[in-house]
């Protein structure tokens, strides 16, 4: 039970720092406590923002990382003066290097792709899904030598000495184990999204109420830090709540399909060569199972109603945050045909997948019927979503009598009547971490380096703002592969005065 290096999750960050931990000859564990390898990645869009890369090569754009280090700035926003300025070095400067480390272990990108304020397009996405990047890495690792123990729990660290020693874990149906790290543990545990009172904590009351996107993440990592004196930053800025579809009742099509290399390289070559009707009907097959409610539906008149059918807030005012307070937190989407109208093309659509494609109603209707309806009779609509339907219909008069007109907002008149959901508010992701220097040591409230511990991805992200699609990802490989590297190496390499200036930033 004794192993150089212990890495405790199985998403991108653990399976990075395993891999490259194994790469510099260490003998490694890694535990997850769920049935498969993936974590929060493989729920992901699965895109990566990168400068630098042969992609954006190809098509002539000149990017650098100084560049991208002042685009992450621009999009921080006010928070800005919050964000860990060594850690987004670290981010800037590696990505490059970790896309291509990707890439040779098979994973296949299209892109790049353009999000203001980035000056140029470093969206890069992977085909054929987010769920390419634990198989191609899952693969890896084992190829490694990686001993990989699923639905195993780290429970606590072991100290001796003031050096964190090993983790204690338990299986179902076994005793628990300890493993002993002769070099250093890897917290890579994901974030606290599923962790209502880690969240009541940290980020208040209101957002322990939302739903995780992904259960797992129960922020098991941040806890086994602060077990041993490791501190949390930014702890209070949480993505959500934001409106998304619930979960289709049968796996999603992007489950079910092989995410052979061979597929993937056929999507991308798709991307490139067919024209946009022919591809747009099977990406939008992926898509339309994780996407969320865009705000337009509910600022052009959409209503929000209830499992009760009785509408609950004004939809342009924190909506997301009253659906949460609902019964069973869920709410439904009601629009006549006329608004309807505006949702089947640009600019008016349901969803937006970055850089791949918008969804419209004709894609719900195609791809999730179980969550897009339609019919003559509200009544009649209401009740076979399973609303008590006479209270919808009576809803519906009750606002066209009177709130429409007193808001500004169209009626809701002409049939046919589409209902859309249920739709839940969830945490899509925290963005808390514990505080670790340029090494991924992590740090006591002091700013000095608890020995033989690490952190990365989520776990590591102490302080590091990582606003725009592509950059929690990208923070997951980089601070897993840096974590690994230097977790193999004893993790206790002096730092110098660097990892009182990362603690500082």
């Amino acid at each position: 039970m004794t192993f150089d290096v212990v890495v405790v999750g199985g998403g991108g960050a653990g399976l990075a720092a395993a891999i490259e931990a194994a790469g510099g000859g260490a003998r490694v564990c890694l535990v997850e406590k769920a049935p498969r390898l993936g974590g929060s990645t493989a729920w992901s869009v699965g895109s990566i923002s990168v400068n630098r890369s042969a992609h954006q090569r190809l098509i002539g754009i000149d990017d650098d990382p100084q560049a991208h280090f002042e685009d992450l700035g621009r999009l921080a926003g006010p928070l800005v003066d919050r964000d860990n300025l060594v850690l987004r070095r670290l981010l800037v400067e590696h990505v490059t290097e970790t896309f291509e480390w990707l890439e040779r272990h098979g994973l296949v990108f299209v892109g790049p792709f353009d999000e203001p304020p980035h000056r140029v397009p470093r969206m890069h996405n992977v085909v054929p899904g987010s769920r390419a990047f634990p198989e191609r890495l899952g693969r890896a690792a084992r190829a490694a030598g990686v001993e990989i123990r699923l639905r195993t729990r780290a429970n606590a660290l072991v100290v001796d000495d003031g050096r964190v020693v090993g983790v204690r874990v338990e299986a179902p149906g076994s005793v628990a184990k300890t493993l002993r790290a002769e070099r250093g543990v890897v917290l890579a545990g994901g974030d606290y999204s599923a962790a209502p009172a880690l969240l009541a904590e940290l980020a208040g009351e209101e957002a322990a109420r939302l739903a995780p996107v992904n259960p797992d993440a129960t922020g098991d990592g941040l806890a086994l830090g602060r077990t041993v004196g490791a501190t949390v930053r930014n702890g209070d800025l949480v993505r959500g709540p934001v409106m998304r579809f619930v979960p289709p009742p049968r796996r999603a099509l992007l489950d079910r399909v092989p995410v052979h290399p061979l597929l993937a390289r056929a999507v991308r070559a798709g991307f490139e060569h067919l024209p946009p009707r022919v591809l747009r009907p099977f990406v939008m097959r992926f898509l339309t199972t994780a996407l969320g409610l865009s705000g337009g539906l509910l600022e052009a008149g959409a209503i929000l109603v209830n499992a009760e059918g009785e509408r609950f807030a004004d939809e342009r005012a924190r909506p997301a945050a009253a659906t949460a307070r609902q019964p069973g937190g869920l709410a439904w989407v009601l629009l006549d045909d006329a608004l309807a109208g505006r949702f089947e093309a640009w600019p008016g659509f349901v969803s937006t997948a970055p850089g791949i494609a918008y969804a419209y109603l004709a894609d719900y209707r195609r791809a999730r019927p179980d969550v897009c309806r339609r019919g003559r009779d509200v009544a009649a609509l209401g009740s076979a979503a399973g609303l008590p339907g006479v209270a919808l219909a009576r809803t519906v008069a009750r606002y066209n009598a009177g709130d429409a007109d007193t808001l500004g907002r169209p009626r809701l008149e002409r049939a046919p009547f589409h209902l859309l959901g249920p739709v839940r508010a969830y945490v899509a992701f925290t963005e808390g971490g514990l505080v670790v220097n340029e090494r991924l040591q992590v740090l006591d409230a002091g700013g000095r380096p608890i020995p033989g511990l690490l952190a990365a991805g989520s776990n590591g992200q102490g302080g590091l703002l990582l606003e725009g699609h592509g950059h929690h990802l990208g923070w997951a490989f980089v601070s897993g592969r840096l974590a690994g590297r230097h977790a193999a190496g004893g993790g206790d390499e002096a730092g110098g005065s660097e990892h009182a200036e990362a603690a500082r930033s």
